[in-house]
């Protein structure tokens, strides 16, 4: 199995996972606005429909990315996964964070005191458990994968968008559900229908902070990002270990979907070589290379002369 599809398969998982939870919380975070009227409830209950949809457009995302290259998208479909995932982001700021806070704003000029607030409770400290279950294993994950990165070096630099995505959701719904609980139970105890409102309003602006960052760090992945910086560190040690390599003069790379990379190197050969020596020198040196980075799906090498 390669490296790609290992990645795919583990986020497809972790999607499927977080789109389940997301269902049940969006019933039971529905139940909960209709019987309690409280604004902070129905924000809770939008962000989860919202992430619902979003989910399946991930789905969508890493499913397109699996297409096989054809001659019109010559290189695949991998950054198929970084348009949906830029999509997610987009609505969760317009859906999510801006919906949230218009209602904030409503029932600021509308308060009304909230009911039944045992079964918010309830729903809500439910809905914290399994969204809490869900974000403990995108944590596990992501763990696994960052190397000796920090936590959050490697959320700014992981080329998965998907994983990143939902880890962001999960942990926004957290803070979100903590919000309203807060805000549900101030509302109550006090009697004031505003301080629902400003919970509604928090999660909103939760909700914008994770959106804003997933679109900055998908936006680079989606105009053509490049690639790990050890795969031209790697690629500089095959050629000086090389006998008829002189040099490496230039390596780009770019990171064309999740585990999947495109590479053009120019080398410089030894003087004097013929046509088959140069071809089989850079056969060499590409197998070599793929063996040491198997995501370089991707490698162009040109030779190239410099005089000494």
């Amino acid at each position: 199995m390669s490296k790609n599809t290992n990645h795919q398969d583990h986020s497809t998982g972790h999607i499927i996972q977080s789109l389940i939870v997301n269902l049940l919380i969006t019933a039971a975070k529905g139940f909960a606005a209709f019987m309690t009227a409280s604004g902070s409830m129905l924000a809770e209950t939008i962000h989860s429909f919202a992430d619902c949809g979003n989910q399946v457009l991930l789905l969508m995302g890493v499913k397109q990315a699996r297409r096989k290259p054809d001659a019109k998208h010559p290189l695949g479909y991998g950054r198929s996964v970084y348009f949906w995932s830029f999509m997610v982001a987009m609505l969760l700021f317009s859906l999510g964070g801006m919906f949230s806070i218009y209602e904030g704003f409503h029932k600021l000029e509308h308060p009304e005191p909230v009911e039944n607030v045992m079964w918010g409770v309830g729903i809500l400290a439910f809905s914290l458990c399994l969204e809490g279950y869900s974000t403990f294993s995108n944590i596990v994950e992501l763990n696994k994968r960052k190397k000796d990165k920090s936590f959050f070096q490697f959320l700014k630099d992981t080329k998965d968008s998907d994983l990143v995505v939902i880890f962001g959701e999960n942990s926004a719904a957290c803070v979100g559900l903590v919000f309203a609980l807060i805000a549900l139970l101030i509302s109550y105890y006090t009697g004031g229908g505003r301080y629902d409102a400003f919970g509604s309003i928090s999660i909103g602006l939760v909700l914008i902070g994770v959106a804003v960052f997933l679109a900055k760090e998908v936006k680079s992945l989606l105009i053509g990002e490049s690639a790990d910086p050890t795969i031209s560190v790697k690629a500089a040690e095959i050629a000086t270990k090389h006998p008829l390599i002189k040099e490496m003069l230039n390596c780009i790379t770019i990171q064309q979907g999740p585990g999947e990379v495109l590479a053009c190197i120019k080398i410089v050969c030894e003087p004097n070589l013929n046509t088959i020596q140069v071809s089989s020198l850079i056969n060499d040196f590409e197998a070599q290379l793929r063996t040491e980075c198997p995501e370089v799906r991707w490698l162009f090498v040109e030779p190239d002369l410099r005089k000494y």
